[in-house]
């Protein structure tokens, strides 16, 4: 499916959707949109701890207006579960982020993100933040 590199072992794929996660998060917090463009699909959604889905343009237009910003993003150990040309991943991590004005206190969240190998490159699908408590 769209050249899948099916020539790197299961391993090598599950390291690279890692670094690609780092890449995307990286990007999100410099406010490097057109960078994160590139690992988000175009049909990507978002679901907020809040429980708000937000599409790619309108996170994206968020970041990009500063209306929403990432302080800092500091993921511990991603697990990730690959299924041919597409991927899920789960990890824990401090988030501090600013949200129309606001400050949101650093804290923890469990992200899930599903990845799907599209135009040559794995790009971030489905996301959704949960509160750790």
């Amino acid at each position: 499916m769209n050249d899948f590199n099916a020539a790197l072992t299961e391993e090598q794929q599950m390291d690279l959707l890692r670094h690609t996660e780092r890449s995307r998060l990286r990007a999100l917090v410099a406010a490097d949109t057109q960078a994160a463009r590139a690992l988000h699909a175009d049909d990507f959604q978002l679901i907020t701890p809040i429980g708000s889905m937000l599409s790619r343009e309108e996170y994206l237009g968020a970041i990009a207006s500063g209306h929403m910003r990432y302080v800092s993003w500091e993921p511990e150990a991603i697990s990730v579960r690959l299924y041919g040309t597409a991927a899920v991943l789960r990890y824990s991590a401090q988030l501090e982020i600013v949200f129309g004005g606001h400050t949101v206190p650093r804290a923890r969240y469990w992200h899930m993100d599903s990845y799907e190998w599209r135009d040559g490159r794995w790009q971030a699908v489905w996301s959704q933040a949960t509160a750790i408590r």
